[in-house]
Order: structure tokens, then sequence, then C-alpha cells
């Protein structure tokens, strides 16, 4: 889904284009951060391959010696071996113990093998009376076989949770960046369209204002000097003992000659 010609429902204030461009900048972060996080889990995945692919190789060579040397433990002992060796063991020598490891804030889980000392003394005895060389070969062959493949199944473990990781950190890069990001810029862009508008609107409503002002003003200074006329008019009439319109008249031929005079 792409977020090209997309926007969220806001109302096109200057609060709410502060709100959306401090979702923008921790968008863009976030973006940043998990690209980082998903190249440092890339790197790790494709080391990690490696490791598998090595492994798998060393364990292929170490299985095939191992039942080599439990072919050669049989006919050195005799095919009731098993029952000698099962006599002899107690309790597991070779033991497996879990740890997890953090990259880049994914938790990996890592197996490990270690030896019980006490169980590798006893089982050292084992086969003494007929075969016990070949025994103890076989045996050294099959632990370090157990050791790969702990380590094999470490790797494929971490594999899988790296490869889940990758995923869903990709799904998160991508709808940042492809919905999350063109939504909020688009967002801005219509709030900033929408202030600009208001703006010019506010603009024109205040020219408008102030023309009907000017012309409010034009008009009152007009009727003051119309009532002033008047005013001089009736008293000139008084005066002479003239009409109102000879008066007027009057004061008509004055203002005429004050301009002839003036040009």
């Amino acid at each position: 889904m792409s977020g090209q010609g997309q926007r969220l429902t806001v109302v096109p204030t200057v609060t709410m284009l502060g709100v959306m461009k401090a979702r923008l900048v921790g968008a863009t972060r976030g973006h940043a951060l998990l690209k980082k996080k998903s190249d440092a889990l890339t790197v790790q995945f494709r080391q990690i391959l490696k490791n598998i692919v090595t492994a798998k190789e060393q364990m292929g060579d170490i299985m095939r010696a191992s039942s080599f040397a439990l072919t050669e433990a049989k006919y050195a002992a005799g095919e009731n071996i098993k029952h000698v060796v099962l006599e002899s063991v107690k309790s597991a020598s070779v033991r497996v113990r879990a740890r997890q490891e953090n990259v880049a804030g994914v938790k990996l889980p890592k197996f490990e093998h270690f030896t019980d000392s006490a169980s590798d003394t006893k089982n050292d005895l084992t086969g003494l009376a007929r075969g016990g060389q070949q025994i103890q070969s076989c045996r050294a062959a099959h632990i370090k076989a157990i050791e790969v493949l702990v380590e094999l199944a470490s790797l494929q473990t971490s594999f899988l949770t790296l490869d889940e990781a990758i995923k869903t950190t990709n799904r998160r890069v991508n709808a940042l960046e492809n919905v999350v990001k063109p939504r909020l810029e688009n967002t801005i862009s219509y709030i900033k369209g929408e202030l600009d508008e208001l703006e010019r609107e506010d603009f024109f409503r205040l020219k408008k204002i102030q023309g009907y002002k000017k012309r409010e003003i034009e008009r009152q200074l007009q009727e003051a000097k119309q009532f002033a006329e008047e005013q001089f008019a009736e008293k000139i009439s008084l005066q002479k003992g003239i009409s109102l319109n000879a008066a007027h008249n009057l004061l008509v031929l004055g203002t005429e000659k004050d301009e002839d005079i003036i040009f």
C-alpha cells in the first residue's frame, strides 16, 4: 500500500502543523534507526549463513569419520560393545547449555557444549580388556560430531530467528518510508496550503475593511463640509438680507475666484 496522494484528516491549524512536524521528525529518526538495525542484522545473517555452510561441510566429514570409527570399534571389540558401553556409563559426559546473545536488540539463542570431568574420567576405563583403544577413538570421534551438531543447531536456530527479525524490521522500514512519512508530508503540505489561504483571506478582508473605513471617513468629511457651508450660507443670508440660494451662489462665486487666483 502506498501513501502517495494520501493525508491524514486533521484541522488545519498552526498547533496541528507543529504536531505533524514533530511526528515527521520522529518518523524520520525511527526510519533511520530501523534502517541501521536492518543493516546490522543483515550483516550478522550473512555471517551466520557462511558459518552454517562451513559447519555442514565439516559435519559430513566428521560424521563419516565417526561412522568409520564405530565400525573399527565393533570389529576390534565385538558386536556386544553396545552393552559394555551402556553398563559403564552412569551419566552423560557431554552436556549442552543455552544462553542468549543480543544483536541490535534481537536475542539470539546460543547453545554451548561442555564436558563433565567426573563422568569423563570413569568412561576412560571402558573396553580395556578388548579393543579399548578403538573404543576411545570412536568415543572421541562421536564427541567431536556432537560438538559440530550443537554448533550447527545453534547456528540454525539463530538463522531462523534472524530471518524473522529481518523480515519484521524491513516491513517496519518500508511502512515508515512508503506510508507514514508520505502521509505526514502530504498532511503538512495541506496544512500549509490552508494556512496560506486563510492568510490571504484575512489580508483581503483587512483591505476591504480599510476601504470601507476610508469611504466612511470621506463621506463624514463631505457631510461635515456641506453642513459647514450651509451654516455659513445661513449666516450670510441673515447678515445681508438675501435668500439662502443667493448666499450659496455667493459662496460658489467666491470659491471660484479663489481658485482662479491660485491658478
